[in-house]
């Protein structure tokens, strides 16, 4: 069974912007294979730069802000152990007063002026451990702000620039440093570096033919006389309805060709075997079914009863016999 089609290489993607720009960086070109996550292109993004390193300053402030040696925290500490040390003389003082009270060798106005220092400074002592706590949440809560929206700014980055997905081979590139790129437009098309398969178009007389794992004999132009073998990997069920045909995907056997992007290619798909099949070379058919003979020293053209065929040979069903003899027009 005749098929044609193309190779293609396995694992094939298209990369493309997440973000408009004008391509500033092209740095791969048509055939180098690339690693996994490498960097291919960037775009201009002054303003999204500046946006980013403005959140990278805010984050990395958050972080000065939040940390062991905090200014902000530490001028709290000071001033909570200025009043820690205040509490500590007016308790002193409220203590002695009242004992001294308690002796009556202390006014009453006396001890209720040492009180009220002493409460003050309880209460102010509790009033700044209390902002403290509250500063340093607030603080917190602002590094984790902060560190989102830095994040966010990082991956808005990314999308200027244009990384490949796995080890792929570079096969076309579709933009030039300089050139606008718009959110979702294609840059370049990869594919697997080593690993080739088959696209067949099949003529829909012949689909019900086709099965899985079919063997395949397979030709192309780039590779002269050549013969691959393949075997069917996969039969598509919808109709191409501009040629009448349905798509067949195979895959090598043994040897491969290089991975080269749309190699043209002409496939006979083995539907039947027949050890002992009369056949005649292809290069003696005259039209598509006639050959020319020779009959008691006279030349004859006669029809053929054609069977299975390939790119050489044509299986004869009938009009002739092995004692035929065939010649060129």
């Amino acid at each position: 069974m005749y098929a044609s089609g193309n190779v293609f290489p396995k694992n094939e993607y298209k990369v493309v912007a997440n973000a408009d720009g004008y391509l500033q960086q092209q740095l791969v070109n048509e055939g180098d294979v690339t690693k996994t996550n490498q960097l291919l292109f960037s775009l201009e993004s002054l303003s999204q730069d500046a946006r980013a390193e403005a959140a990278a300053n805010i984050y990395r402030q958050s972080e000065a802000n939040y940390s062991d040696n905090s200014p902000v925290l530490a001028e709290l500490e000071v001033a909570l152990r200025n009043a820690r040390t205040k509490l500590e003389n007016d308790s002193v003082n409220y203590f002695r007063y009242k004992a001294l009270y308690d002796q009556n060798s202390a006014s009453k106005a006396d001890l209720e002026r040492v009180e009220l220092a002493y409460r003050t400074s309880k209460n102010d002592v509790s009033a700044r451990q209390k902002a403290w706590g509250r500063t340093k949440n607030q603080l917190y809560v602002d590094l984790q702000n902060t560190r989102s929206n830095f994040r966010v700014n990082v991956r808005e980055g990314d999308n200027y620039r244009i990384r490949s997905i796995e080890p792929a081979r570079v096969y076309e590139v579709y933009k030039k440093v300089g050139e606008l790129v718009r959110r979702g437009e294609a840059l370049a098309l990869l594919g697997n570096p080593n690993d080739v398969y088959l696209q067949l178009a099949v003529d829909e007389t012949d689909f019900s033919k086709l099965k899985v794992d079919q063997e395949i004999v397979v030709k192309m132009d780039a590779y002269g006389d050549k013969v691959f073998k393949a075997k069917v990997t996969k039969i598509y069920p919808k109709l191409n309805k501009v040629d009448q045909s349905f798509r067949v995907d195979a895959d090598f056997l043994g040897q491969t060709p290089d991975a080269y992007y749309g190699l043209t290619v002409e496939a006979n798909i083995v539907i039947s075997q027949n050890p002992k099949a009369l056949t005649i070379p292809k290069a003696y058919l005259v039209g598509n079914d006639s050959v020319w003979v020779e009959e008691k020293g006279e030349k004859k053209k006669i029809k053929l009863q054609k069977g299975a065929e390939n790119f050489e040979l044509v299986e004869v069903k009938g009009g002739l016999n092995e004692k035929s003899v065939l010649v060129k027009e």
